[in-house]
């Protein structure tokens, strides 16, 4: 195996982080860390920082022991230098893979690929009120099957599930991530989300979505994230009221928001298109086909008609039995093609420069 070397200025973060000598130190270590946890300034990715496409290293994991260079999905990542500055494919075989993966933050150019969504699966089974390694519950951000923390993540031809059982309505605690997406400029392609409450925490960044699955009930796809899913399936297993979305953009500011195009929306229950989290929560479907669970109201509130003056929330030129706009809610809208224009391309992440040439 091909062994990486990091150049020696990308381990100034790293001697920071180890050393524990003045004030001085720890206050720029503290200033690091916030830097890099902002996906507008990060210390070792800035804005100017290009995306990776030609691969470096190719890492094969296989169940089989000795078919491959790892039997984990986790291993091989761990194989990897923390701070990472090439493409590196992560080649995973068919099977089902049970553990949580984690990739952190200085760990950039990260592709896992699958041998399809109906061969190569991960899966774990946490829920926000199990009980961590603290003693503590793990809370649902830390319920994740896979949680990505580093930029310029790309996910193909894999499922990711939680298999923790669907709740009863109305029950706490019950929230079972499969992927928390909190990387920005990250992709995933012909991949399956499947859960039951909060599938798919899109928490920050700029992300797109391409002939994707995510399965869910309430809040399925949920977060801050400024994100694009184009010919998605999103599938609902309510048994009961569901909701697809649960966007959390908190000010007219915030550049995020959730644009669904020529998706479909299926399943069982009564859905509705988006619960507005934030306060200024922000949500588009176009050309998008929805089933009759779709409720003819179609958006709700949080219980706070507030934010009914501050939500945006728009369909253009949807169809199907739920798509009706007559009965939505009065604060929704029925979008022109000026309205509609900024969410239906990948201009709506900034894709031009760190997405098409994986398209």
């Amino acid at each position: 195996m091909r062994i990486l070397m990091i150049k020696p200025f990308l381990l100034l973060p790293l001697l920071i982080i180890s050393s524990t000598g003045s004030s001085d130190t720890q206050e720029a270590h503290r200033k690091w860390l916030k830097r890099l946890g902002s996906f507008n300034h990060s210390f070792l990715f800035p804005e100017k920082a290009k995306n990776q496409f030609q691969p470096c290293l190719t890492i094969k994991v296989c169940k089989n022991q000795g078919s491959g260079d790892f039997v984990s999905v986790q291993q091989a990542i761990n194989s990897l230098p923390l701070v990472n500055g090439c493409r590196v494919v992560i080649s995973i075989g068919a099977g089902t893979y049970r553990e949580k993966v984690e990739i952190p933050e200085t760990m950039a150019y990260v592709s896992l690929e699958g041998a399809g969504a109906d061969k190569t699966v991960i899966e774990w089974d946490d829920t926000a009120d199990r009980t961590g390694k603290d003693g503590k519950p793990l809370g649902t951000y830390a319920s994740a099957t896979v949680a990505i923390d580093a930029p310029y993540f790309v996910a193909k031809n894999i499922a990711f599930k939680n298999k923790a059982p669907s709740p009863p309505s109305g029950a706490l605690g019950k929230q079972a991530v499969a992927v928390r997406i909190s990387g920005d400029k990250a992709a995933f392609v012909r991949c399956k989300f499947v859960g039951g409450q909060d599938t798919l925490y899109d928490h920050r960044g700029r992300h797109y979505f391409r002939r994707c699955y995510v399965e869910g009930s309430v809040d399925f796809i949920f977060g801050n994230g400024l994100s694009l899913y184009e010919r998605c399936h999103l599938h609902a297993k309510a048994k009961g009221m569901g909701a697809v979305t649960a966007q959390k953009r908190e000010s007219l500011l915030e550049e995020t928001g959730f644009s669904f195009v020529k998706c479909r929306v299926t399943g069982s229950g009564a859905l509705y298109l988006g619960r507005a989290w934030g306060t200024f929560s922000r949500v588009v479907f176009a050309y998008t086909f929805m089933d009759k669970i779709i409720t003819p109201r179609g958006w709700y509130d949080w219980g706070d008609k507030n934010r009914q003056m501050t939500v945006f929330y728009g369909q253009f030129k949807c169809w199907g039995p739920g798509a009706e706009h007559g009965e939505r809610v009065s604060w929704s809208r029925e979008l022109t093609w000026q309205e509609a224009k900024p969410f239906v391309s990948v201009d709506f992440v900034d894709g031009c420069d760190w997405l098409l040439p994986l398209l």
